[in-house]
């Protein structure tokens, strides 16, 4: 059997939200804030349903709160209860089993004998009846007083009185009215479904005084022992702690024997009738507690755990509590394991440094396959959810496990969207063109996981062509911080969740991950303008040469990524013409095309005419507006032809013709620049030299949006 998809509705952020889940591993991605703790607390709340795990007032999403205030205060009325639907939390379990498993754990649950239909779905509901609403009115009428006239006060209160317990129902697929009442019926679900949780808070410390790592063994210990599984090992300890008891009920006798005498001295006791002796008892299953320690060795010598690193710590710390639930999981061999188990194992890069966050995610899978066997020969089958924002987590694991969570724009509500369905964008009916869709799918998901696996958990992103950028825009950024003050509504561009992506001259490639995960996106490229001249071999033929975008002779631009987004018809006339606003874009409702859009969430920037001159690429953009910057010479910009940098210094080559001969060392140059930068008197960086106006405009979009 698999748990193959997880709907909850109306908890917390989580408003109407479905997550796929994987046969093995679900690996569940996403921002700060974006639901991921959420997802555990509903299946703990509403599944589980632990004593301490009860449902609070906040765990409502925010407009069904909304709702229920407005309600309260006479701002809306309820619909008729004919047409009434409860209102509340609920979270679905949709199954599938199939023909190899047994069913004799799930035929309670089974709503429909047709052999096509092998779905149970489990519905754990929090709501409302209609008869609720009206009492929880009338009551609050009564004691609004007493709550200060204030419906949210009242409600977190009193809440349960109205919403009751939580329902338990199995339903037949498609239908929701045909159901069993698990909770009338009387049905235990251990038998179909057990939850293990690992939360990402978890008690190792580093302090003197801790022994979390060694408290677990006790728990380990009990664990396994009441699983039966380490018989042999269990007898041995229990068979040496028995000869030990004979050993230390000597001792004792010799270390008591004067507190036995002086009270056989008071005649409570009769030598004839019996006799006081003081033995040792050593409990198995109690010995543990405290009476252990954890060390670590360290060139032949042995440490306590609390000299190890934390991160460490928190990975054996991990690796235990994984024994211990897997072994709650695989049950006594007197009893069958669930159905299907679940392990929810909540941020596990927490403390730990990338690599052995790395050296977790490599090994957990097989970790997890080793610990579903079980001494009798039966393997359960084991469906494992992690959530995570490590980018190097991610980076290791296999692009189909990804679900990525992302906030709704009224940021009211989540969605969860599978890496699968991302792959199969990437096709086409046409044969030619879903071969390059194809290739350009390897070489995104190659990308994102060697290289920039972080833009899943960025707010915003910035693509750039190649290491110019790459080096010099951290320092463009923030001189236009420091330069350009932020209003009521921006946040510094440093201050803001940004990824810089290098991408080439391929951020067309990326077109399908930008939609598919939704930042907003800033393309940083070059206009690459070019004329077509006579071949030199072949005066007959014309080939393509580079020129600046006001030559006469200037016919389109090379930059296929211009070309993709905006239209492979649009030429170089197109592109000089058009305004700063027309190049925001977003995708059209099919997915197919990207229009422009003033209000979309991608722009892309180019060079254009600054003071008097129209540059083809960043280097002679910059150099244009920068010249005095050279004042240094070939001394302070050795990575410059000397002969080039005299010329365009004395005017007798443009910033054009500068940048094609005299550039050696694209990078080296960019890193000259910083070396040379100087503040000014406020003791502001990067005064001696200015952005280019399309880099500045199109930054200034990218804090603004």
């Amino acid at each position: 059997m698999q748990l193959c998809k997880l709907e909850i509705e109306n908890f917390r952020l989580l408003k109407s939200f479905e997550l796929k889940l994987e046969d093995e591993l679900s690996l569940v991605i996403g921002k700060n804030n974006t639901g991921k703790t959420s997802i555990l607390s509903a299946l703990e709340k509403l599944v589980v349903q632990t004593e301490r795990s009860t449902i609070h007032y906040e765990d409502f999403n925010v407009d069904t709160r909304s709702f229920l205030e407005d309600y309260l205060n006479d701002n809306l009325s309820i619909v008729p209860e004919a047409i009434y639907i409860p209102i509340g939390i609920s979270a679905k379990l949709f199954m599938e089993y199939n023909e190899e498993d047994n069913l004799a754990q799930i035929s309670p649950l089974i709503m429909n004998l047709d052999p096509q239909d092998n779905n149970i779905v489990l519905i754990f509901e929090y709501k409302a009846t209609y008869e609720d609403l009206v009492n929880l009115k009338k009551d609050y009428i009564a004691e609004a007083e007493k709550f200060d006239n204030n419906p949210r006060l009242f409600l977190k209160e009193n809440h349960r009185d109205y919403f009751g317990t939580i329902s338990r129902k199995s339903v037949l697929y498609g239908d929701e009215t045909q159901f069993i009442d698990l909770n009338k019926e009387k049905i235990n679900l251990r038998d179909v479904l057990s939850i293990q949780f690992i939360n990402a808070k978890r008690s190792v410390t580093n302090k003197q005084n801790d022994k979390a790592l060694s408290n677990q063994t006790s728990t380990l210990y009990k664990q396994q022992d009441e699983s039966d599984e380490h018989e042999e090992a269990s007898g041995e300890f229990k068979k040496a702690l028995r000869d030990t008891d004979g050993v230390l009920s000597d001792v004792y006798a010799k270390m008591f024997d004067g507190v036995i005498k002086k009270v056989n001295q008071f005649g409570g006791v009769t030598p004839l009738e019996t006799e006081i002796k003081i033995s040792s008892s050593l409990q198995h299953r109690e010995l543990l507690d405290g009476n252990t320690t954890v060390m670590y060795s360290h060139d032949s010598h042995e440490l306590p755990e609390h000299y190890n690193g934390l991160g460490y710590m928190n990975l054996i710390s991990m690796i235990f509590d994984i024994e211990m639930l897997m072994s709650r999981l695989r049950r006594s061999v007197l009893e069958k394991p669930a159905a299907i188990n679940i392990l929810f194992i909540e941020e596990p890069e927490a403390h730990t440094h990338p690599q052995m966050q790395y050296v977790f995610i490599k090994n957990i899978k097989q970790l997890l396959r080793e610990n579903r066997n079980r001494d009798d020969g039966i393997t359960i089958h084991l469906q494992t959810i992690i959530t995570t924002h490590s980018s190097h987590i991610v980076a290791e694991s296999d692009f189909n496990d990804i679900k990525y969570l992302k906030k709704s724009e009224s940021r009211t509500n989540v969605t969860a969207k599978s890496l699968r369905d991302l792959q199969s964008s990437y096709s086409n009916q046409e044969e030619q063109r879903d071969t390059q869709l194809k290739q350009d799918f390897k070489f995104l998901k190659q990308y994102l996981t060697l290289n920039r696996a972080e833009l899943f958990f960025a707010d915003k992103a910035i693509f750039i062509e190649g290491d110019t950028e790459r080096v010099i825009l951290p320092a463009m950024m923030k001189k236009i911080d420091q330069d350009i003050a932020c209003d009521d509504a921006e946040q510094p561009l440093l201050s803001q969740n940004i990824s810089i992506v290098e991408v080439g001259a391929h951020s067309q490639i990326f077109e399908k991950f930008i939609d598919f995960i939704g930042i907003n996106s800033l393309i940083i490229t070059d206009i690459d303008s070019f004329k077509l001249v006579p071949k030199k071999d072949e005066p007959e033929k014309t080939e393509r040469e580079k020129c600046p975008p006001n030559d006469a002779n200037a016919r389109d631009t090379s930059n296929a990524s211009l070309k993709y987004f905006f239209g492979t018809d649009a030429d170089l006339a197109f592109f000089k013409s058009l305004a700063f606003e027309g190049k925001t874009l977003s995708k059209t409702t099919n997915g197919e095309e990207w229009r422009q859009n003033e209000c979309g969430n991608l722009k892309i920037v180019y060079q254009t005419e600054e003071e008097g001159f129209y540059a083809r690429s960043y280097e002679d953009a910059f150099f244009h507006i920068n010249k005095s910057l050279l004042n240094t010479g070939i001394s302070g910009f050795p990575s410059l032809t000397n002969k080039h940098l005299e010329k365009y210094m004395s005017n007798e080559i443009d910033a054009y013709e500068f940048a094609e001969k005299a550039v050696g060392s694209k990078p080296s140059l960019a890193i000259e620049v910083l070396l040379n930068s100087e503040k000014d008197e406020n003791n502001l960086e990067f005064s001696n030299w200015k952005v280019p106006a399309y880099i500045k405009e199109g930054l200034l979009w990218l804090r603004r949006k």
